[in-house]
Protein backbone atom coordinates (compact mmCIF):
# COMPACT_ATOMS: atom_id res chain seq x y z
CA UNK A 1 0.00 0.00 0.00
CA UNK A 2 1.01 3.60 -0.63
CA UNK A 3 0.90 6.23 2.09
CA UNK A 4 1.08 9.96 1.38
CA UNK A 5 2.00 12.83 3.68
CA UNK A 6 1.53 16.49 2.74
CA UNK A 7 3.30 19.45 4.27
CA UNK A 8 3.98 23.12 3.63
CA UNK A 9 0.58 24.66 4.20
CA UNK A 10 0.10 27.76 6.26
CA UNK A 11 -1.17 31.32 6.40
CA UNK A 12 -0.02 33.83 3.79
CA UNK A 13 -1.11 37.26 2.65
CA UNK A 14 -2.65 37.95 -0.73
CA UNK A 15 0.12 37.95 -3.33
CA UNK A 16 2.38 35.71 -1.29
CA UNK A 17 3.82 32.32 -2.10
CA UNK A 18 3.83 28.83 -0.62
CA UNK A 19 5.33 25.53 -1.69
CA UNK A 20 3.53 22.33 -0.77
CA UNK A 21 5.31 18.99 -0.57
CA UNK A 22 4.10 15.41 -0.71
CA UNK A 23 6.12 12.35 0.24
CA UNK A 24 5.00 8.87 -0.78
CA UNK A 25 5.99 5.65 0.92
CA UNK A 26 5.43 2.20 -0.50
CA UNK A 27 5.68 1.05 -4.11
CA UNK A 28 5.39 3.84 -6.68
CA UNK A 29 5.09 2.46 -10.20
CA UNK A 30 6.24 3.92 -13.50
CA UNK A 31 2.64 4.33 -14.67
CA UNK A 32 1.74 6.43 -11.64
CA UNK A 33 0.27 9.91 -11.85
CA UNK A 34 0.63 12.20 -8.87
CA UNK A 35 -1.52 15.24 -8.36
CA UNK A 36 -2.76 17.98 -6.11
CA UNK A 37 -6.44 18.50 -5.38
CA UNK A 38 -8.09 21.05 -3.15
CA UNK A 39 -11.38 21.31 -1.31
CA UNK A 40 -13.27 23.90 0.70
CA UNK A 41 -16.45 23.32 2.73
CA UNK A 42 -19.48 23.02 0.49
CA UNK A 43 -17.47 22.59 -2.71
CA UNK A 44 -16.42 19.59 -4.76
CA UNK A 45 -12.83 18.51 -4.63
CA UNK A 46 -11.02 20.29 -7.47
CA UNK A 47 -8.04 19.08 -9.47
CA UNK A 48 -5.26 21.63 -9.28
CA UNK A 49 -2.36 19.99 -11.10
CA UNK A 50 -1.07 16.59 -12.23
CA UNK A 51 2.39 15.25 -12.96
CA UNK A 52 3.33 11.94 -14.57
CA UNK A 53 6.24 9.68 -13.73
CA UNK A 54 8.40 11.35 -16.43
CA UNK A 55 7.47 14.87 -15.36
CA UNK A 56 4.75 15.80 -17.84
CA UNK A 57 2.26 18.19 -16.27
CA UNK A 58 -1.32 19.30 -16.60
CA UNK A 59 -3.21 22.01 -14.75
CA UNK A 60 -6.77 22.71 -13.79
CA UNK A 61 -8.55 25.94 -14.59
CA UNK A 62 -7.98 27.72 -11.30
CA UNK A 63 -4.20 28.24 -11.12
CA UNK A 64 -4.10 30.30 -14.35
CA UNK A 65 -0.32 30.25 -14.64
CA UNK A 66 0.35 30.94 -10.97
CA UNK A 67 1.18 27.39 -9.85
CA UNK A 68 3.87 24.94 -10.88
CA UNK A 69 3.83 21.21 -10.12
CA UNK A 70 6.97 19.09 -10.12
CA UNK A 71 8.06 15.58 -9.23
CA UNK A 72 11.30 14.68 -7.52
CA UNK A 73 14.01 12.69 -9.24
CA UNK A 74 13.27 9.69 -7.04
CA UNK A 75 9.64 9.82 -8.28
CA UNK A 76 8.27 9.49 -4.75
CA UNK A 77 8.05 13.18 -3.92
CA UNK A 78 6.00 15.98 -5.40
CA UNK A 79 5.83 19.72 -4.92
CA UNK A 80 3.39 22.47 -5.79
CA UNK A 81 4.85 25.96 -5.98
CA UNK A 82 2.09 28.50 -5.57
CA UNK A 83 2.68 32.16 -6.40
CA UNK A 84 0.47 35.23 -6.39
CA UNK A 85 -1.90 33.56 -3.96
CA UNK A 86 -5.42 34.89 -3.68
CA UNK A 87 -8.07 34.45 -0.99
CA UNK A 88 -10.02 32.03 -3.19
CA UNK A 89 -6.99 29.73 -3.14
CA UNK A 90 -7.82 29.03 0.50
CA UNK A 91 -8.53 25.31 0.81
CA UNK A 92 -7.30 22.01 2.13
CA UNK A 93 -4.84 20.67 -0.42
CA UNK A 94 -4.58 16.91 -0.88
CA UNK A 95 -1.85 14.81 -2.45
CA UNK A 96 -3.01 11.99 -4.72
CA UNK A 97 -1.41 9.00 -6.44
CA UNK A 98 -3.09 6.87 -9.11
CA UNK A 99 -1.41 3.78 -10.52
CA UNK A 100 -2.07 0.28 -11.73
CA UNK A 101 -0.18 -2.92 -11.04
CA UNK A 102 -0.19 -5.63 -13.75
CA UNK A 103 -3.43 -7.61 -13.88
CA UNK A 104 -4.95 -5.48 -11.15
CA UNK A 105 -7.42 -2.63 -10.99
CA UNK A 106 -6.43 1.02 -10.66
CA UNK A 107 -5.31 2.10 -7.21
CA UNK A 108 -6.09 5.54 -5.81
CA UNK A 109 -4.38 6.95 -2.72
CA UNK A 110 -4.91 10.18 -0.79
CA UNK A 111 -3.01 12.08 1.84
CA UNK A 112 -4.59 13.67 4.89
CA UNK A 113 -4.43 17.20 3.50
CA UNK A 114 -2.64 20.41 4.39
CA UNK A 115 -4.42 23.70 5.04
CA UNK A 116 -3.62 26.76 2.94
CA UNK A 117 -5.15 30.04 4.09
CA UNK A 118 -4.71 33.27 2.14
CA UNK A 119 -5.70 36.38 4.05
CA UNK A 120 -7.49 39.29 2.39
Amino acid sequence: QVQLVESGGGLVQTGGSLTLSCVASGPILSNSVMGWYRQTPGRQREMVALVTYDGSTAYGDSPKGRFRISRGSDKTTMALQMNSLQPDDTAVYFCNVRQRRPNRSEEDYWGQGTQVTVSS
